[in-house]
């Protein structure tokens, strides 16, 4: 059956590829449009090749020392899942910056807003597909080379004993590095993305929008190259990274998992067999190749869709509801033919299913469940059409003081449902599978992250294609369905954003298990006490890492935003005839801006999620680095819902405000000015926080399982104990 997860990732990248040439074969538009689109080609070509140089230095650096501290294995699988994850970024951003003009071209050729979404999510596609494709492809090659070639699937034990004298189980630890690869990798597209692009958005917000009062866009405005270069290297690259890295955690933590119970069925002698240990190994990787295959049917569905409606958001849902409902039922098959041949009483009393060889699909399928269900909390959140946001957009009649207040109130209220249904997912898929039930969840909400990352990239495309038709002074008919698509592209970021946190709890919780096993002995109940005064100092230290994150992540914007600034104002001062359109402004100075500020301040936040709980743990052990999980993990969901629904919420609202549907106000009013300073707030939070916050607890939880056998037995603490004791 493992064959299943190659046939899907094959298939997945050729349709990949199928999209990336159909969309390279459509025409680019005018002269002008031409020359604009190869600008931002340029600037985000140049921006990814050197964060890579610097990003696989690091990974060079992080390799060696795991081949020292744990396996060479390791080492090589960290490799591999860098590049896999790399590459899916990198694909996905050349796409973009294909795409991006040419939907603004087939906006320009038919007026429809059906046929254009085909052409922005055609490119969004190939992102989505290369995300599943990628990831499945690295786990099958570590599976057949390190799992079947060199025997480690057979190997249960700590059997593997490293040049310092360190035993590890082979597979878990191989796994354990695959994963950590394509953490690092989102880790750096994502933060430094991130930082780049809402540099250049807030720079040319401010100065363009606010002071000289020019539409968004505006080829006048110095910042606007960098700002739409911004949405494919952020919006894009950093997507995509961000949520094949949430796939892959997802995935590992229940096979990790799986090991664990098997060594204390073991000490326990409850009688788990060998081939009932291959079949929990098995069923996450072919229940996410079915849910890969049902994503690529769902595309085609709206690709090859012969009318569409006028109405993008319905044809996306479509899509996603498409793949989501064929992964639930296909998943049911699989569920069957995996886990038929045991014997219910034996899963219940071994692993805690419930209701016998349909418990991993119970589990899988509340994952699916859940994350449709917080994308649409999400949606309710963000998008102009509910009250929420349209509240927020009248909000903005009083003034930039009470919009912001009405944004902040809505991103904090918005944190309550979210976290209801994650938690009854927990208690559910729990209750029907045990904690194999939990890692199950996480990998049912992502096992169609190709479909939920189509549609997230469909925005930024659809975004730098309203861009390229602003600075191409297009019909303003174009502008205006672009300015649609990008609407709806705002409100489906906010769900992707939930899907990746939501799962990011759920992973978190089933890596912190094996993280508890790893240095546990397995006779004995696992239990992290919160009362011992370690843990509790963890747990409070841990909480408070997220907020610090945050903090240095929307410092580092800032600092590059105000350079921004000064640019954009110096060049409105000091070049005659900018703003009369008679003198061309300069924006390589601000690009160079962006990406001076983007590699120079990602660097210690990157490093914050790694460093932390490998410092603590040789100080402070275990214990300690347990209660800095728990702390972090519960925080940053918090944070990060907040942060993306804030964020959206005052992005839509600027939109709503801008289509004319709040009554005496349009572009250029004082509510516009209100509303273009909350959307200037909230693009840190939501574009760069929230998002990089999933990322933080996956790469905190991973790196922690991969170091805790050896803080386990070196550390400060217990050294001074024995010493003094």
């Amino acid at each position: 059956m493992i064959y299943l997860v190659v046939i899907a990732a094959v298939l997945a990248l050729s349709f990949a590829a199928f999209n990336f040439m159909t969309v390279k074969r459509m025409p680019e538009g005018t002269e002008k449009m031409q020359e604009i689109a190869e600008s931002i080609r340029i600037g985000a070509n140049a921006f990814i090749h050197y964060e890579y140089k610097i990003l696989y230095l690091v990974v060079g650096v992080v390799a060696v020392l795991l081949a020292v501290i744990t396996t060479w294995h390791a080492a090589i699988a960290l490799i591999i899942g860098s590049v896999m994850s790399g590459c899916a970024g990198f694909v996905g951003m050349k796409i973009a910056t294909y795409s991006n003009v040419r939907v603004a071209n087939r906006a320009r050729e038919t007026e429809d807003i059906g046929e254009t979404v085909k052409v922005a999510f055609r490119g969004g596609s190939v992102m989505g597909l290369c995300v599943g494709g990628f990831a499945l492809l690295g786990i099958f090659i570590v599976y057949m080379v390190f799992g079947i070639g060199m025997g480690q699937l057979d190997i249960t034990s700590a059997s593997y004993t490293n040049m310092l004298g360190l035993s590890f189980c082979p597979f878990t630890m191989t796994l354990s590095g695959y994963a950590l690869g394509c953490s690092m990798v989102a880790m750096f597209n994502r933060v430094g993305g991130g930082i780049y692009t809402k540099a250049a958005d807030m720079g040319a917000d401010l100065v363009g929008k606010t002071e000289a009062h020019i539409p968004e866009d505006d080829p006048r405005n110095p910042a606007t190259i960098a700002d739409n270069v911004g949405d494919n290297v952020g919006d894009v690259a950093g997507l995509g990274s961000d949520l094949l890295e949430s796939y892959v955690g997802a995935i590992s933590s229940g096979i990790i998992l799986a090991y664990h119970m098997f060594s204390k069925s073991l000490a326990e002698n409850t009688g788990m067999s060998n081939e009932l240990l291959k079949t929990l190994i098995l069923f996450p990787l072919i229940f996410v190749a079915i849910g890969l295959i049902a994503s690529c049917l769902g595309i085609a569905s709206l690709l090859f869709k012969k009318h569409m409606s006028q109405d993008p958001h319905k044809d996306l849902d479509a899509s996603t509801y498409l793949a989501s409902g064929m992964t639930i039922v296909l998943g049911l098959v699989v569920s069957y033919v995996m886990f038929r041949s045991f014997e219910s009483a034996s899963l219940k009393s071994i692993l805690g299913f419930k209701c016998g060889w349909l418990s991993p699909w119970i589990a899988a399928a509340i994952g699916v469940v859940s994350g449709v269900v917080i994308g649409m909390l999400a949606e309710l959140y963000t998008s102009a059409e509910y009250k929420p946001t349209q509240n927020l957009a009248h909000a903005s009649l009083e003034g930039a003081a009470l919009t912001i207040t009405q944004g902040l109130a809505l991103g904090m209220k918005s944190c309550m449902a979210p976290c209801l249904v994650l938690g009854a997912g927990i208690i559910v898929s729990y209750q029907a599978a045990g904690m194999y039930g939990v890692a199950m969840a996480a990998m049912g909400m992502l096992s169609f992250v190709t479909a939920t990352v189509s549609v997230d990239t469909y925005g930024p495309i659809s975004d730098n294609a309203g861009g390229i038709a602003e600075m191409s002074m297009l019909d303003p008919k174009v502008r205006e369905i672009t300015d649609t698509l990008d609407s709806v592209g705002n409100t489906t970021a906010a769900i992707g954003k939930g899907f990746a946190i939501g799962s990011g709890a759920l992973a978190a919780l089933a890596l912190m298990i094996s993280y508890l096993y790893s240095y546990n002995d397995f006779n004995t109940e696992l239990i992290l006490n919160l009362m011992e005064p370690m843990t509790l100092a963890g747990a409070i230290i841990g909480g408070a890492l997220p907020f610090l994150f945050s903090g240095m992540l929307i410092e580092a914007v800032a600092k590059a935003a105000r350079k921004m600034v000064d640019e954009v104002r110096r060049q409105f001062r000091e070049i005659p005839g900018i703003l009369e359109g008679k003198a061309k402004p300069d924006y390589k100075t601000c690009i160079e801006i962006s990406s001076k500020g983007a590699i120079g301040e990602m660097k210690v936040p990157s490093m914050l999620a790694i460093v932390v709980p490998v410092a603590c743990g040789f100080i402070f052990g275990p214990e300690f680095v347990g209660g800095i999980l728990i702390g972090s993990t519960i925080c940053s969901i918090m944070i990060a819902i907040f942060a993306g629904n804030a964020g959206g919420a005052w992005d839509n609202g600027k939109k709503y405000i801008e289509s004319g549907k709040v009554p005496g106000s349009g572009k250029g009013s004082p509510a516009h000015d209100a509303a273009v300073i909350g959307d200037t707030v909230g693009d840190p939070l939501k574009d760069t926080v929230g998002p990089c916050l999933d990322i933080f607890i996956k790469i905190m939880s991973t790196v922690s399982l991969v170091a805790v056998a050896v803080f386990a037995e070196h550390n400060l603490a217990d050294f001074l104990m024995k010493f003094f004791g």
